[in-house]
């Protein structure tokens, strides 16, 4: 353990990182599921209309997000009071938010001129409400680390939600079914959040003036993100309909698969090692860097393969009929890979309460965004799209990466040596794939064979010119260090284990 705590940080955020990636794998697993299951059970107009309904409600719930959460983990020393007025702000934006989607429901539903739309609206207006009602208790989960807690709190309800969806598919095959599991999700999510937690919150706003002046940041630049990540599917949706929505919800959604499944769950849990960092006065840019290293061995290569597989897994996963999901899955895959760079820079800028930073580039990226939308989607559609999304992508994670290195002293040399191995590495296996792939797809009719065998193939070149690269580097301590040590420890426990079950 480093003598300054930096070792201790490093492996509690690591520890928590991995509950957080256990509980995203499962999430994303069951969700997969889910997908694979409805595609073949309801229509692509079905899935973007629950798009433009879910994402018309995230946008007003969005709004008026506070960052409750976020300001308490920050605090040294939260009082009950702090955790009652935590839980009465977030029920009351919760309550606001439900009211104005249900007035704006039918409105809405002229705008995209999509009658089914209203109804839809008023059934998710409640969803803001459940989250409101949420017990804040379960925030020290983050705080204290114990993220296989919050595992179970967000998986189980998952597990839940997606059967009462495939119900009722099966039952009733249109978008009601989708509605039924998101709601059931969400309720179930509530109740776990008092059955996992003992504690009992109260209304109170005493300690309001505490959490405002972090919040307020936080809710300014919730807008930005809300511009941002919402501005794709409501314009679609206005320009093209409903259908093209849910090509791109789906492409969208496949093509982030690295970034929610690797980054997210690494980012959510370096915010509290941040967080508990800033409280205690240590420095962060070992662990900073150590992390943009370990998020970058993981994250590249699934990004760049994703892209590089997405004919035959789009034709195994989705069967016929979702072709035009292709071109937005390859382009926000390879887009989605520069991600990593730039969250982990984000949370770090959050746990240090730099704020104001953060609203200027995510606004200026948002604008970015929606001007190449609005100038690509008629001209090129769902490609269109995506390309203005990826290009406004990339320019954030850039500018934020710039930012963090700048305010924390972390040069760029040092940062090249910490990603170069995984980026030389994902190249070698772009090239490697690009040359198979037409003589895989010669010699191989059925769409499931080609897809193992440029997955194996491609896993295979990737791991070799990392280990090969990392050592001709004189095997630098690392995230290769960090990985194979860790797989070390685990063969080496293995048979210790065996005399103590059978005893």
């Amino acid at each position: 353990m480093n003598p300054d705590g930096t070792g201790t940080l490093l492996a509690r955020t690591a520890r928590g990182a991995g509950w957080v990636m256990a509980w995203r794998l499962g999430m994303r697993l069951l969700g997969l599921i889910s997908t694979l299951v409805l595609v073949r059970l309801l229509r692509p107009a079905d899935f973007g209309l629950i798009a433009l309904g879910t994402g018309f409600m995230q946008t007003i719930d969005g709004m008026m997000l506070l960052g409750i959460e976020e300001a308490v983990i920050r605090d040294p020393h939260p009082t009950r009071h702090v955790y009652d007025t935590a839980f009465t702000l977030n029920l009351l934006r919760g309550l606001a938010a439900s009211v104005i989607v249900l007035a704006a429901a039918y409105p809405a539903a002229a705008f995209f001129a999509e009658p089914r739309l209203g109804p839809i609206l008023l059934f998710v207006a409640v969803l803001p409400l459940l989250d409101g009602v949420a017990n804040i208790g379960a925030v020290d989960f983050r705080r204290d680390f114990a993220f296989h807690k919050e595992f179970a709190i967000m998986v189980l309800p998952k597990l839940g939600g997606i059967l009462a969806a495939i119900a009722g598919a099966i039952l009733l095959r249109d978008y009601t079914a989708m509605l039924c599991g998101i709601g059931v999700n969400r309720a179930l999510r509530m109740v776990m959040s008092y059955v996992m937690h003992p504690f009992r919150p109260r209304l109170s706003l005493r300690a309001w003036r505490g959490l405002v002046g972090y919040s307020v940041w936080t809710w300014l630049l919730s807008l930005a993100v809300l511009l941002r990540e919402r501005s794709d599917t409501l314009l679609l949706g206005r320009l093209m309909g409903s259908a093209p929505v849910g090509f791109y919800t789906v492409g969208a959604e496949i093509a982030a698969l690295p970034t929610t499944e690797l980054i997210e769950p690494l980012c959510r849990a370096s915010f509290s090692g941040f967080a508990a960092a800033h409280r205690t006065g240590l420095a962060v840019g070992d662990v900073y860097l150590r992390l943009m290293g370990t998020a970058a061995l993981l994250t590249l290569p699934a990004g760049v393969g994703l892209a590089l597989v997405a004919g035959p897994l789009v034709g195994v996963a989705f069967g016929p009929g979702w072709d035009a999901a292709l071109p937005v899955l390859r382009v926000l895959a390879l887009a989605g890979t520069v991600m990593v760079f730039g969250q982990l820079s984000v949370h770090l800028l959050s746990a240090h309460a730099l704020l104001g930073r953060l609203v200027g580039i995510t606004l200026t990226g948002a604008l970015l965004r929606v001007a190449l939308l609005l100038a690509l989607i008629p001209r090129f559609g769902l490609t269109g799209a995506a390309f203005a999304a990826g290009t406004a992508i990339a320019a954030e994670q850039v500018l934020t990466v710039v930012m963090t290195s700048r305010r924390f002293g972390v040069t760029a040399s040092a940062l090249a040596d910490r990603i170069w191995r995984p980026a030389l590495a994902a190249a070698a296996m772009a090239a490697t794939l690009g040359a198979a792939h037409h003589v895989l797809a010669a010699h191989l009719s059925f769409g499931a064979a080609v897809l193992v065998v440029e997955i194996t193939i491609g896993a295979a070149v990737y791991g070799l010119t990392v280990l090969a690269c990392w050592h001709a580097a004189h095997r630098p301590d690392g995230a290769e260090a960090d990985g194979l040590r860790l797989i070390r420890n685990w063969l080496w426990r293995q048979p210790h284990r065996a005399p103590q079950r059978t005893a």
